[in-house]
């Protein structure tokens, strides 16, 4: 007697709906909260028909034949580039800050915004161009999961067989 139904899903097959759906997040189908949503979804499902479910109301996507694409995202990953608008975004923050307090003081202050823009957009870059996060094992695992997504259907899921 089986408890769950269908075949249970594995880490490479997650990947492979996870990048799916951030392709989704790219061509506007999902926003950024609805992706984080379904991602989780994926993370907590054990069998291929949970993964089904997760792209169920989203088409199909075309085969990705060209490789700028590929190595332009490979080169900034998704995570990076919402890091650095966030960087940005306090960035103005605090320079707008300081230059209220400035002009309210009838002179240039100290210039303190450099000790949140400074090391933080060090930081930034030193991951962007050592590629720190995704090292050898994230690109190893990064083959895998094409190399397996070559046998998969439309929605990126193996065709289901039945158990004797």
């Amino acid at each position: 007697m089986e408890i769950t139904p269908g075949t249970r899903a594995s880490d490479a097959e997650r990947t492979v709906i996870v990048d799916q759906l951030g392709r989704h997040m790219a061509d506007g189908r999902i926003d950024l909260s609805e992706y984080d949503q379904r991602v989780a979804q994926v993370y907590a499902t054990t069998t291929r028909d949970q993964l089904a479910v997760v792209l169920s109301d989203l088409p199909a996507l075309p085969e990705d034949t060209s490789a700028a694409p590929r190595e332009r995202a490979a080169r900034i990953p998704v995570w990076q580039r919402i890091e650095a608008g966030s960087w940005a975004g306090v960035s103005v923050i605090v320079l707008v800050i300081w230059g209220l307090v400035s002009l309210s003081a009838g002179e240039l202050t100290y210039f303190w915004p450099m000790w949140v823009i400074g090391p933080w957009g060090a930081v930034l870059v030193f991951r962007m161009i050592t590629g720190w996060e995704s090292g050898p094992s994230a690109a190893a695992h990064l083959r895998r999961a094409q190399k397996h997504a070559e046998h998969l259907n439309p929605h990126g899921l193996p065709p289901h067989r039945d158990r004797a």
